[in-house]
């Protein structure tokens, strides 16, 4: 079984993406294949070398755990590129990605789950 997550929101401000990665990480530990896809402003949840409070979640941390467990991370280009975020300003376990595979993750997801 495969389930697809697509983030939209920011990463720090609402708690939507904390929540949808949260997510994502109990069900890669699970043993489901997952596939988180960033686009628009969760672009910058994959944003390497994030600096949180003490205490405070760090998505960045996140999204290497479920890299980890072998899940696939995909940031929007264009949204990467309207943010000012190069190849090198993303985390590894993540990759630039593109509507195409978006459409076939889409389509080849079990479940397909947006926040």
């Amino acid at each position: 079984m495969t389930t697809l997550l697509v983030l939209n929101d920011p990463p720090y401000g609402t708690e939507r993406s904390y929540n949808a990665l949260r997510l994502a990480g109990s069900l890669s530990k699970a043993g489901t294949s997952v596939r988180v896809f960033l686009i628009g402003d969760a672009a910058s949840c994959a944003k390497r070398g994030q600096k949180v409070p003490a205490g405070y979640y760090n998505l960045e941390l996140m999204l290497r755990n479920i890299a980890r467990n072998n899940g696939e991370i995909g940031v929007c280009g264009s949204c990467m590129d309207a943010r000012g975020l190069g190849d090198d300003d993303i985390i590894d376990g993540t990759h630039r990605s593109s509507m195409d595979e978006l459409t076939q993750w889409t389509v080849d997801a079990d479940k397909v789950l947006v926040f």
